[in-house]
């Protein structure tokens, strides 16, 4: 059974930066589809950004521009680099992943998810 932990969450001012670590144990990212999912009290979870196992990433157009993922096969870490953070970025991030040949941009299809670590960004 894998298992996602989460870091790196935290209290910024608007404008702010901040990256998010997600250590991965008992599988291998290079034939997972990772991605970083949020969820806003009285919201459904919603993908942020999703990586396949080639590399290509896909983006929500909230983020675009200002979030980046990426992946160290070295270490099996996840990142998400974080920047120009706004109030409505407010969330609790996590980390998921699932064995998918295809990467949907859907938090549905994850089964592996990490507890997940609180962004919080103030005005």
């Amino acid at each position: 059974q894998a298992q996602l932990v989460e870091s790196g969450g935290g209290s910024v001012q608007s404008g702010g930066s901040l990256t998010l670590s997600c250590a991965v144990a008992g599988a291998t990212l290079g034939r997972q589809c990772m991605g970083w999912f949020r969820q806003s009290p009285g919201k459904e979870r919603e993908a942020v950004a999703v990586i396949a196992s080639d590399g290509s990433t896909s983006y929500a157009d909230s983020v675009k521009g200002r979030f980046t993922i990426s992946r160290d096969h070295a270490k099996n870490m996840l990142y998400l680099q974080m920047s120009s953070l706004q109030t409505e970025d407010t969330a609790m991030y996590y980390c998921a992943a699932g064995p998918m040949a295809w990467c949907p941009f859907s938090p549905d299809f994850f089964n592996i998810w990490g507890q997940g670590t609180q962004v919080t960004v103030s005005s």
